[in-house]
């Protein structure tokens, strides 16, 4: 349990220890500065600990984003301060100089302001006097809006205090709060009016963000099985419970936000199984089809292939950028310029076809038309955003101004997936690299992929072209990633890499023309895209990329595309496919055995909760 220390004498009147009570803690009082210090001395070193002045004055909500927001090690609000077993020992030694100079000072004379406050200067003194921090962390304050937070010092300020408090409704911020701040039309208009009523009625019943992010999973399997029957009222039906799937998905994240339950293990479900529920719903659509004499198979991986490669776009290009100044390019100005139109920001969020937008017309579609119908549509739009996104990065990146940072360029090696085969490589053509021109990563990545994709698609399969193709792929990928990418453009790199694996297993599957052989691609290619969302959540959780083992356990992307393109020449179609299924079973088994290990170890070490305010994917 969580246990808030009251400093001072309590307030006549005042509801502050009832509203720290309904919100966890276990409240203790402390009549000095000494004695506080004696009482955060005994709270269990693994509890959450506040310190709150016993004559605050504001709304429960106030409290709650103060004090009970596990994100963060150390949070403060006006009067109050909260640390997690975290950011203990620098409350600790905070407390202890403010103990230390009450002690000293003169008989009778009383330090001013709250104890609270007195110790978040002492915090924030430390961490602007260290190099590093106080022991690396920053006091983070919540922006409260409208709520009122304050320490008054005098009856008739506190009673103004109290009059302030009453004027705002904090549940109704508190519900307005719940839903994220940048969304797409569909989302802002079309669920998060009601689901955020939804996400309070969870929270009332003590469900939490994971338990409603596995009924979305749950209910998007149903509506990919009811695709899979082939009928009409299973698409219909289809197309209704994906929309109740995004109706959950958006309400696991607003309910995370209203009752502030982050969790690293909840960010990683609800990124992972968004994933899950689209890819799922894609092979749901042709299975679908297959039953009524329709093979889009093609149609379905190809939709896979170009959604992970957008995502990675999306990765790359934020990754490459963390910590960058303003960009300051003509591109920019131009966004920003835009930005100030407002219907111009709901067109701009409405036609990079973000996750609610993208879903209601798959269900809109499914249930009206055609499983090929829907793919067409699906591919077009996407094909049309991932050009209009990318084209604008590229030209932000190429009027980019500083240098990037060394977290962007380990962040991009690690994006790019580099196996055994290019790693070696790599260090021999390292001083090669060095004096080139800039542009030379995404180029030779481009080149290389380009080279491979196209000789698997025109040739035909099983024959040696594709092989040698491959093989020129691996120094072509050596010599991309030989420095360290640093270039304007060398976050293109990584999607140039996904590209050409992705698209070398779809063009020989197609080629292979035979049954199974484009359902095993898309399992294979379904592992591996797992594989690479989960090196990006470890980046976006501070976590590092998965551990070198499993990287050349699984060949790399360099490596695994020579594999299926020798597999290809050495083996017939139908044993094309069968190895092709092995080898999906495989990666699946490899990168989920430790991925589901490292996430579940993660959460039980207790690492920083994590939670994604960024653009719908």
């Amino acid at each position: 349990m969580s246990t808030a220390i009251l400093t001072g004498q309590p307030v006549p009147g005042s509801s502050l220890e009832t509203d720290l009570r309904s919100l966890g803690f276990d409240v203790r009082i402390a009549a000095d500065t000494a004695e506080a210090e004696t009482l955060l001395a005994e709270v269990p070193a693994d509890r959450r600990v506040a310190v709150v002045d016993a004559r605050f004055v504001g709304h429960e909500h106030a409290l709650r984003l103060g004090l009970t927001d596990p994100r963060f090690p150390l949070a403060a609000i006006p009067g109050a301060v909260a640390a997690q077993p975290a950011g203990r020992r620098a409350l600790t030694r905070a407390m202890a100089r403010e103990s230390s100079a009450a002690g000293e000072s003169p008989v009778g004379a009383t330090p001013t302001g709250s104890l609270a406050d007195r110790v978040v200067a002492a915090l924030e003194a430390d961490c602007a006097d260290s190099a590093d921090g106080a022991d690396g962390i920053d006091v983070y304050r919540p922006d409260l809006g409208s709520l009122v937070a304050t320490v008054p010092d005098d009856p008739q300020t506190r009673n103004e205090a109290r009059q302030a408090v009453a004027a705002v409704d904090d549940e109704a911020v508190r519900l307005k709060s719940a839903v994220k701040a940048r969304d797409g039309f569909f989302t802002t208009y079309c669920v998060s009016p009601y689901s955020r009523h939804l996400a309070r009625w969870c929270a009332r019943r003590g469900l939490t963000p994971n338990q409603v992010t596995t009924a979305s999973l749950l209910t998007a399997l149903i509506a990919a099985g009811c695709a899979a029957t082939g009928t009409r009222g299973g698409f219909v039906a289809a197309g209704v419970l994906l929309l109740a799937s995004f109706v959950l998905d958006c309400t696991d994240g607003q309910l995370a936000r209203y009752s502030l339950q982050y969790s690293t293990l909840g960010a990683w479900l609800d990124a992972t199984f968004d994933r899950a529920k689209e890819y799922a719903y894609y092979a749901g659509l042709a299975l679908g089809a297959a039953r009524g004499g329709d093979d889009v198979w093609a149609l379905a991986l190809g939709a896979m292939v170009l959604q992970s490669c957008r995502h990675v776009v999306d990765f790359s290009f934020n990754e490459a950028n963390t910590g960058d100044p303003a960009n300051t390019s003509p591109t920019a100005a131009l966004s920003n310029r835009l930005d100030s139109v407002g219907w111009t920001v709901w067109v701009r969020r409405m036609i990079v076809l973000p996750i609610g937008e993208r879903w209601a017309m798959l269900a809109v579609l499914t249930a009206l038309t055609t499983p090929r119908i829907t793919f067409y549509a699906l591919l077009i739009g996407c094909a049309f955003a991932a050009t209009y996104t990318t084209a604008g990065r590229v030209l932000r990146s190429l009027t980019r101004k500083g240098r990037r940072a060394d977290r962007a360029t380990r962040a991009l090696a690690d994006l790019a997936d580099t196996g055994p085969l290019a790693e070696r490589l790599a260090a021999v053509l390292r001083n090669t690299a060095r004096g080139l021109p800039g542009f030379t990563a995404p180029a030779v990545a481009l080149l290389g992929g380009a080279a491979v994709v196209t000789t698997a698609a025109l040739t035909g399969f099983g024959g040696p072209w594709t092989v040698l193709a491959a093989l020129l792929y691996v120094p072509a990928s050596a010599l991309a990633v030989a420095r360290p990418l640093g270039g304007a453009l060398d976050w293109l790199v990584p999607p140039f890499f996904r590209a050409a694996e992705y698209g070398t297993v779809l063009a020989l599957a197609a080629n292979a023309d035979v049954n199974g052989a484009l359902p095993a691609a898309y399992g294979l290619v379904a592992a591996v895209a797992y594989h690479h969302y989960d090196t990006v959540y470890r980046i976006r959780g501070n976590a590092g990329a998965p551990p070198p083992w499993l990287v050349r356990a699984i060949g790399g992307h360099e490596g695994r595309t020579l594999a299926v393109a020798v597999l290809a020449a050495l083996l017939t179609a139908s044993q094309f496919t069968v190895a092709l299924t092995a080898l999906a079973v495989a990666v699946a088994l490899l990168v989920l055995v430790e991925s589901i290990r490292f996430w579940v170890a993660a959460h039980r070490g207790g690492a920083p909760a994590v939670h994604d305010e960024g653009e719908p994917a």
